[in-house]
């Protein structure tokens, strides 16, 4: 279980808080989803939980192990994390990039045995990039690269996964792979917890949603908790409607021409 805990972050010479006093959690066998409009919070709570910035006050845990306690390695070998952002300075194929998730769980002479090699293997499949394989990174869409990262977080493993938008740049049959890729992870047993704008998809596969506005949390619960009209109103300023999925019955959001 992935838990903050009051956390606050503050960017330096920033006249507000990034995060204002947020708590949330992300248990196993559950998908999370954290949504809310730009500039909300989102990525940073991502930032936060994989130690890029620095908490103001509060705490953030791991199986109610405190991060700040963790080395590098072991919250690696945790926590699985796919940011939104990340350029490599140097080329690779797209096999040598996935089987840098590994590194975490490599001993001392960092010699990868069958159990790695297993685990790459499998997470290529699972992010459908096997015809990648062979592919050097800057050869390939950024709708690909997201996939290839995806599958560098599950060579990784770990008890949690942690994404921030990781559809960007997917087109719908690719999004909805991956949705349900993090469904039945969350299923088999891992914390899952995802930073999405994608609210309409959020709501059919989420098990609880977080809103976030100006660095809080505005709502949290079902997804029937969470869309409602008058809470997303009210955040993304913008008039909406809320309606039934047709397909699943789940609730979706529906955007109005300007009044």
């Amino acid at each position: 279980m992935i838990r903050f805990d009051d956390v606050v972050v503050r960017y330096p010479r920033a006249s507000v808080d990034a995060l204002s006093g947020v708590s949330l959690e992300a248990h196993r066998g559950a998908l999370t989803a954290v949504v809310g409009p730009n500039g909300s919070g989102k990525s940073t709570l991502v930032r936060a939980l994989i130690r890029r910035t620095a908490l103001t006050r509060g705490g953030i845990f791991v199986d109610d192990k405190p991060v700040a306690t963790m080395d590098g390695a072991e919250l690696a070998r945790t926590v699985a994390v796919v940011t939104q952002r990340e350029e490599l300075a140097f080329p690779v194929s797209v096999l040598e990039y996935v089987q840098l998730g590994r590194f975490p769980h490599l001993g001392a002479w960092h010699s990868a045995g069958e159990r790695d090699r297993r685990a790459v293997e499998e997470s290529i499949d699972a992010a459908g990039v096997r015809e990648l394989r062979e592919r050097r990174i800057d050869a390939i869409s950024g709708g690909e690269w997201q996939r290839v990262r995806l599958a560098r977080a599950l060579a990784q493993g770990g008890s949690a996964l942690v994404l921030d938008e990781p559809t960007t740049f997917l087109d719908v049959g690719h999004e909805m792979a991956v949705f349900e890729l993090l469904h039945r992870l969350a299923r088999a047993g891992q914390a899952v917890l995802l930073v999405s704008h994608q609210l309409n998809l959020v709501a059919r596969f989420a098990d609880h949603m977080v809103l976030f506005h100006h660095g809080s949390v505005s709502a949290a619960g079902t997804p029937d908790d969470v869309m409602r009209a008058d809470v997303l109103e009210r955040v993304y300023e913008w008039p909406l409607v809320v309606i039934r999925d047709p397909a699943v019955g789940a609730p979706a959001l529906v955007p109005l021409r300007s009044r």
